[in-house]
């Protein structure tokens, strides 16, 4: 048998026409290199290594070659056979693109063959040099999508997380680099290109933006621009930390009766568990309160845990006034500024008056009162004088810059911020009966406290324009938060029968309209150890960049009230698995 030819064959010239001229001579020669071209690629169709061979491909070979020596005789005979011979060409060409598709070549891409027919006409024959496989299916199911924590830029508010679970989940998941202020070009166009700074840019567990030495060189944070590149306080920092610039303010008020006795729990108070993120900064006014201020200032770092630290705590004999924020926003805070007011005949009695915290946050001013008022059902004009007392006599700001001279009054501090809220115990009751008041109650209100609030005397006189002006409320939906017997849902069950009232209020005023938002106004009715219930409201406010030409709190906080407040923490907590593994022991004992 004879030994197959790695390739097929040239195939046979015929005679030239004599009346060919030297133009038809010259179109010879190139189409005889057109053909040593087309063999060369036709060798490899032949696959010599047997790579891509298979029944059906050596089949469409040899009849793809039979194919191609009918194409190049008919060429030749071109001149002389005219034009009826075009169409039976082209039908010929159809057919080897056909099955040169099915030609098979792993290695090697698709190649195009011109292939001269009659004057300057060429038609491209398409030799597909990939296998045709069928799509690979995977044997099993396919592995889940990971979950990626992507965001724009770094959250400020907390998940609530039981047992501390938003650890472990931060172990298990990756976060997204996140985005900077400045825009990546800007980032690329000027960072160093050097292995170490690409990496850590594009690194997928880290939330903190990649540092310039450029930047660090030039930036200053005494530059007194709002505008200024790298501003500390300006609009680059205020959008990375709140990229729809509204930050979280949670505050609490709570007439404590004087207790020395602190809640067992303070969880349902600070953090409700219907709230679904913890707040930025909280803020936490007590009247009457507990005669070991430091004990109550512990309980309160203990419940908010290692994510905030105490920014402020200042007092007016028993009114206090706390103030923790979280701790990577310490950095945007201006120094702090309280002032005191006592509104009691005798100056030295500071039961009865108002404290008040101002301080900036990026360019945003805020101030906080919080304040006790004058007691009795009929005394609505000396609370009254109480209030014109406070706004007059209350002495802030004093080292911190207006950020708006334009609007503020001397004789009112509430104008010269512009944010301000103003909670505590007003001690406005209900001008009805104590009969009257309880055949509401026992009706079913549901959230319309409306029947109820047809009495209130505090909303009456913001009405009538005589009190807290500029002031507004969000809807009550909760019941009287005065007076209780301790210790139970009852109202006053002794001999004053005092009248159930809203004493416990916040009041909000901003210079800029839809600045404030309110998300929540409700009461805290798990904590009982008072004849008070505790008020709290959650906010969403409107910040705006500000200048680094302030006075700056650089961080301060009190630290070992933070140390202490974790020990406890960590103590408690020990403590509770302790309990439930000796608890599990004794059952276990019992039953044997």
């Amino acid at each position: 048998m004879t030994k197959e030819r790695p390739h097929l064959p040239r195939p046979p010239l015929l005679p030239k026409p004599s009346e060919q001229s030297s133009l038809g001579t010259r179109a010879s020669n190139e189409e005889k290199l057109r053909r040593r071209k087309l063999r060369t690629s036709q060798d490899s169709l032949t696959d010599p290594t047997g790579t891509g061979s298979s029944t059906d491909s050596l089949q469409d070979e040899k009849s793809g070659h039979s194919l191609l020596n009918s194409i190049f005789a008919l060429q030749d005979r071109q001149a002389s056979l005219g034009n009826d011979q075009n169409s039976s060409t082209e039908l010929l060409l159809r057919k080897s693109r056909n099955i040169s598709s099915s030609h098979s070549d792993p290695g090697k891409r698709s190649s195009c063959h011109t292939l001269p027919l009659k004057g300057d006409t060429q038609h491209q024959i398409i030799m597909s040099s990939k296998t045709k496989l069928s799509p690979l299916q995977h044997p099993g199911s396919l592995p889940p999508v990971g979950v990626n924590m992507a965001s724009t830029s770094l959250r400020t508010a907390n998940r609530i997380d039981q047992d501390c679970v938003d650890y472990a989940v931060i172990g298990k998941r990756g976060y997204e680099r996140q985005h900077s202020s400045l825009s990546e070009y800007r980032l690329l166009d000027s960072m160093v290109s050097d292995n170490t700074s690409l990496s850590s840019m594009k690194s997928t567990l880290s939330v903190l933006n990649p540092i310039r030495p450029k930047d660090v060189r030039n930036r200053s944070f005494l530059e007194g621009s709002v505008l200024g590149h790298g501003a500390l306080l300006g609009a680059e920092e205020l959008d990375r930390y709140f990229p729809d610039r509204r930050v979280g303010i949670y505050i609490a008020t709570w007439n404590m009766q004087g207790k020395k006795e602190l809640p067992a729990n303070l969880d349902d108070l600070l953090l409700p568990a219907d709230s679904e993120f913890a707040q930025d900064i909280y803020f936490i006014g007590v009247q009457e309160g507990c005669s070991d201020r430091r004990e109550w200032e512990i309980r309160l770092q203990e419940t908010l845990g290692p994510y905030y630290v105490m920014l402020y705590a200042a007092a007016h004999g028993v009114l206090y006034l706390t103030v923790f924020i979280r701790r990577d926003l310490i950095w945007f805070c201006s120094e702090v500024e309280h002032a005191t007011v006592t509104t009691r005949i005798i100056s030295q009695i500071k039961t009865k008056g108002a404290l008040g915290i101002g301080f900036t946050f990026f360019g945003t001013s805020f101030l906080f009162i919080t304040s006790h008022f004058t007691s009795g059902d009929s005394k609505v004009y000396e609370r009254i004088l109480d209030y014109n007392k406070i706004i007059e006599a209350l002495a802030l700001p004093r080292d911190l810059p207006d950020t708006n001279p334009y609007r503020s009054s001397s004789s009112d501090v509430t104008t010269r911020f512009d944010e301000v809220f103003w909670f505590g115990d007003f001690n406005f009751r209900l001008n009805e009966d104590r009969t009257g008041v309880e055949s509401i109650l026992k009706q079913d209100l549901g959230s319309d406290m409306s029947r109820l609030l047809q009495y209130d005397q505090l909303s009456k006189e913001m009405k009538d324009g005589s009190i807290f002006k500029g002031f507004e409320e969000a809807p009550i939906q909760f019941l009287p938060t005065y007076k209780f017997d301790i210790g139970c849902d009852t109202y006053d069950s002794t001999a004053k029968q005092r009248t159930p009232s809203y004493t416990d209020r916040v009041l909000y005023r901003s210079r800029q309209k839809d600045d404030i938002k309110v998300m929540k106004y409700a009461c805290c009715p798990t904590i009982k150890t008072s004849d008070h219930r505790p008020v709290y409201a959650v906010f969403q406010v409107k910040v705006r960049p500000g200048r680094d030409n302030i006075p700056l709190g650089a961080g301060q906080f009190d630290r070992n009230l933070y140390l202490e407040g974790i020990r406890r923490r960590i103590t408690r907590e020990l403590q509770r698995k302790e309990a439930l593994k000796n608890q599990k022991n004794s059952v276990v004992c019992s039953v044997s």
